[in-house]
């Protein structure tokens, strides 16, 4: 009894502690990083500084939202599975839930003021996707090779079309990463990870998401929610680098197949740059919105859809990270995978992000605007959204 008490009050310390977090941490996944190593690592001493740098770098090596990952590892290691799932239900239901109010609220806007402030969001997205891949190419694209391999990836996006074109590029960013990138030096994990979870948990989990990724495609025809399932399970299951560039991927699911307009894509990947907590909450809000679906049952089902790939995959290599993470090869790999990204994003920067928004000289100048207080006076994203909101809504006037 004593011991399930115990149990029990880990999972409320950390439904409680990520509450917090998923109520405050503005600023995108590299952010969030911050404040978990302030919450978990220097305030609670949940872990140690050596064993949260192995954590994160397991995270960022794994497809799916990085940052969230990294608090569900935390979830799981303080209070077992349902720690984990506390975790991620407290980071991630605050901006969830705004954005679902968002989408519905966004469906009956009329007028030059929300016009004007849709508008705005849209060129907002120009900012925030620009200054992530400027931040992105210089991390991942430090040397003459990830450059090459980045500037590779574009045209293979621009040749190919869809997520055939950007699951290519992945793919063969990996390769070139494998032939090309082995000389990086690397340094040498100080001790291991304990989480409690098991080979054959692993093994299956790994099972589970093969199998989800090879038949829901086959299955999407049969009914309306197994497609929506389906977008959304793919999309987080292929997204390398965390959650900007999840734009691209669901773009080509949710644009490109007509569930949605381009307008309506963008002034709600604008509005989630103004939320706390994880970016694949954009899932809820496009949920939302799709057609044939019950708005709160749709954001639901996009949002479980687009985060447990990224969860399954992370429980399936923690039995043998400890190993795994010693492979040079498989580093050289992600090295090339990562660069690919950056390739990819850069090309989602002009379509549809730059060739939706940017359609005179002030858009222009909003965005630049935008762009520089998040790279010079290093303003909050939530801010620099609020003040390119408002010069959406002076331009309409």
């Amino acid at each position: 009894m004593a011991e399930k008490q115990h149990l029990n009050g880990r999972v409320s310390e950390v439904f409680w502690a990520f509450l917090a977090l998923g109520l405050t941490s503005f600023g995108g996944p590299v952010a969030h990083l911050g404040y978990f190593r302030t919450a978990f690592v220097e305030r609670r001493r949940w872990l140690s500084e050596s064993a949260y740098a192995d954590l994160v770098a397991l995270c960022q090596f794994l497809p799916g939202p990085a940052s969230s990952q990294v608090g569900f590892a935390l979830g799981l290691m303080r209070a077992g599975p349902w720690g984990a799932a506390m975790a991620w239900l407290a980071f991630t239901l605050p901006s969830a839930i705004v954005l679902v109010l968002f989408a519905f609220g966004a469906a009956v806007l009329d007028g030059p003021i929300a016009s004007g402030i849709i508008h705005g969001l849209k060129v907002v997205a120009v900012a925030i996707v620009a200054h992530a891949v400027w931040g992105m190419a210089r991390n991942l694209c430090p040397d003459k090779t990830r450059v090459g391999i980045a500037l590779a990836a574009v045209f293979v996006v621009v040749m190919v079309s869809g997520p055939l074109g950007q699951v290519a590029a992945i793919v063969l960013g990996g390769l070139a990463g494998l032939a090309l990138c082995r000389m990086v030096a690397t340094a040498t994990p100080s001790e291991p990870l304990h989480f409690p979870v098991s080979r054959r948990a692993g093994t299956i989990a790994l099972v589970v998401f093969a199998t989800l990724l090879g038949l829901l495609p086959l299955l999407a025809g049969s009914a309306a929610w197994l497609a929506v399932a389906d977008a959304f399970y793919r999309s987080g299951a292929l997204v390398f680098g965390g959650g900007h560039v999840v734009l691209p991927l669901l773009e080509a699911e949710v644009v490109q197949s007509g569930w949605i307009t381009a307008d309506e894509f963008l002034a709600g990947y604008g509005a989630a740059q103004a939320v706390p907590g994880p970016l694949f909450t954009f899932a809820a809000y496009l949920g939302a919105l799709l057609p044939g679906m019950n708005g709160v049952v749709g954001a639901l089902l996009a949002l479980l859809a687009i985060f447990i790939p990224g969860f399954l995959l992370l429980v399936g290599v923690l039995p043998f990270w400890n190993h795994f993470r010693r492979w040079q090869s498989a580093q050289a790999l992600m090295r090339g995978a990562n660069a690919a990204v950056v390739g990819i994003l850069g090309a989602a920067l002009y379509q549809p992000v730059w060739t939706s928004a940017i359609i005179g000289p002030y858009e222009f100048v909003l965005a630049l605007t935008g762009f520089l207080l998040l790279t010079v006076w290093k303003l909050p994203a939530w801010m620099v959204v609020i003040v390119i909101a408002l010069g959406g809504v002076v331009i309409a006037m």
